[in-house]
């Protein structure tokens, strides 16, 4: 392990950044760290810097984080010395963030790849240098959330012939660390950041993580120029207010900034047309799979392939939350490999990305095989894959296809194909192509959730029932047969022109992860209203003519539960407005005074 420990934490800290009130407060608003991850020969496996020099990795992901922006080095390296494999052996028993940073992959290719992974955070809640109450999360689209218990790793690797090397190679990768879900923003940072860094080392580096370190923190709605090498990158943070499916990022204040900013569309969406261009006339099947959170294994021939369809899968349900576990990029280094491969139990409810064949027979057992091969852009439809049975799966040259024996419950759409189609014959730009692609997903996803959220919202009780003196009312249970009924007259086929058996989509999705996810996150929304509207319930009443006739007993009960309410809605930001929460305050003021001098001593030193 002294390899790994040569980025030791050092108290030191650049004087440049030292406006912040607490150091790296705006870097780590963005990110948790900066990693770079090298291969040496004698050492093996090294975490050669970490920035900031205080933040603690621990050791299961350091090693994971090695492996996973690192393994394309075992083509080259293992059919030259055979001493290498021994060294690959005994870093199999460890389990971690260095195994994520290098592709995982035998094509020996050189050259510049980027990617990205996710993996599970160890070793229990961790400090951070930034102080978030929760402010954020509460005003993002729940997509973009911010993680508690995992990190995205967004990795630039640098892999070409260098005869100053004992190896004949340089290969190394630089690799950012953060909670945040912006794929499209980082690997941006990075295509700007990292070559330099390649050739300046860690002064560049450094200076970097200052400029970062001045950035304004990501606010939903808000449009942000962020400096870093000499270039404004201008991006707005989506909000959870925002329409779907809204415009882009407005360029403003563009004549003030010399040079024009490069201006991000979007910080997180990809190109859907480029990452789905193998199966478009399956894309209805995908996306059923994805809506009932099946588990699936994406096998592409490198991580840049496999990160970029896991993360276009999981975002083809928005607005939905895909509740789900995955990860864009999956080695068997990782910690979860045992748990993945195990046949003594069912695949659990996730997306791997994958690109080593071994998986073709540890993972053959699981029901839904995307095989994938390198994405090309040409000027005509690109060859579809074909859906075949998983019995046709083989070890050795397996072909590009979609293995399983899945029945869609709804038909396909030929007219999005033809209008796609259309657009390659005119030669339509990617990204208008994109577009359609990803307005068809949320029509899709809107009808099929829209009936979920009229009835939800017919359990909620109505206004008139809430009195300030009583508990409100409690939300009446969801019943999925009294849902079903609703669906003659309210159904999907309201908003969707799709067939099918929409009945049965239901059924499957009320057993999956993702209505779960659904209906807590829709259960705590509304048991929140119901607090806030209580609360301006008793704000409204007359609180002076309900005390007349209470003894002291009721009277210091209705103060404690008061207090109680007004706790939980400053804690858990209700939906309240703040002259709302004043005006509470200064009731329970008005019925503390009414109460004898002893009763108020206590009740003021509660």
């Amino acid at each position: 392990m002294d390899a790994l420990c040569r980025a030791e934490p050092r108290s030191r800290r650049p004087a440049a950044a030292s406006a912040s009130p607490l150091p790296w407060a705006r870097f780590s608003a963005w990110l948790d760290c900066v990693c770079v991850v090298t291969f040496d020969l004698e050492l093996g496996q090294a975490m050669e810097l970490v920035y900031p020099y205080d933040f603690r990795l621990t050791e299961k992901e350091v090693i994971t984080i090695f492996f996973l922006s690192f393994s394309l080095v075992l083509k080259i390296l293992s059919s030259n010395d055979g001493g290498f494999l021994t060294v690959c052996f005994c870093l199999l028993q460890k389990t971690s963030i260095c195994y994520l940073s290098f592709p995982d992959s035998y094509s020996g290719g050189l050259g510049d790849t980027q990617f990205s992974f996710r993996l599970r955070q160890s070793g229990g809640q961790r400090t951070t240098h930034y102080e978030d109450d929760g402010e954020y999360n509460r005003e993002a689209p729940l997509m973009l959330q911010r993680e508690s218990a995992h990190y995205f790793g967004y990795v630039y690797f640098r892999q070409v012939k260098d005869s100053s090397m004992k190896r004949g190679y340089f290969q190394k990768s630089l690799v950012l660390v953060s909670r945040l879900p912006y794929v499209n923003l980082f690997q941006s940072l990075l295509q700007l950041i990292a070559p330099e860094y390649f050739d300046k080392l860690e002064p560049c580096l450094e200076a970097v993580c200052n400029e970062i370190d001045q950035w304004p923190p990501p606010v939903p709605g808000q449009t942000l120029n962020l400096p870093v090498m000499g270039v404004v990158i201008q991006v707005r943070i989506p909000s959870r207010v925002d329409k779907p499916g809204s415009s882009p990022v407005k360029q403003f204040n563009q004549e003030n900034l010399l040079p024009a900013p490069l201006v991000l569309p979007s910080i997180h969406e990809l190109d859907l047309f480029r990452c789905f261009q193998p199966v478009l006339i399956h894309i209805q099947m995908l996306w059923e799979l994805m809506l009932l959170g099946e588990p699936i294994v994406v096998m592409a021939p490198s991580p840049t392939v496999s990160s970029e369809m896991v993360l276009a899968l999981t975002s083809c349900l928005a607005p939905l939350r895909y509740c789900c576990d995955y990860r864009p990029y999956f080695t068997i280094h990782d910690s979860e490999f045992k748990e993945y491969t195990t046949r003594t139990q069912a695949p659990p409810n996730i997306v791997v990305g994958v690109t080593n064949p071994f998986f073709i027979k540890t993972l053959q057992h699981w029901p839904h095989i995307l095989r994938v091969g390198e994405l090309r852009m040409s000027g005509d439809l690109p060859k579809q894959v074909k859906v075949k049975k998983l019995a046709k799966l083989k070890t050795l040259d397996t072909k590009p296809g979609i293995y399983t024996s899945y029945k869609t419950f709804l038909h396909k759409d030929k007219t999005l194909i033809k209008r796609l189609l259309k657009g390659i014959q005119r030669k339509r730009p990617s990204e208008v192509q994109s577009a359609l692609l990803r307005r068809h997903l949320l029509e899709l996803t809107q009808s099929f959730i829209i009936p979920l959220e009229h009835y939800i919202a017919s359990l909620m009780p109505l206004q008139r029932a809430i009195t300030p003196w009583k508990n409100p009312p409690q939300i009446r249970p969801f019943r999925q047969e009294d849902f079903m009924k609703t669906l003659e007259h309210a159904g999907p086929q309201l908003t969707c022109v799709l067939k099918g058996d929409w009945l049965g989509l239901y059924r499957r999705f009320f057993k999956s992860p993702n209505f779960d996810g659904w209906y807590r996150q829709r259960h705590k929304e509304m048991t929140q209203k119901l607090e806030a509207l209580h609360l301006e319930a008793i704000c409204e009443a007359n609180i002076v003519a309900w005390m007349k006739d209470k003894s002291e007993v009721e009277i210091v009960d209705l103060v404690l539960k008061l207090r109680e309410k007004l706790v939980r809605a400053r804690c858990q930001h209700l939906p309240v407005k703040e002259e709302t929460l004043q005006r509470v305050g200064l009731y329970i003021e008005t019925i503390i005074g009414s109460l004898p001098e002893d009763l108020q001593t206590v009740l003021h030193h509660h």
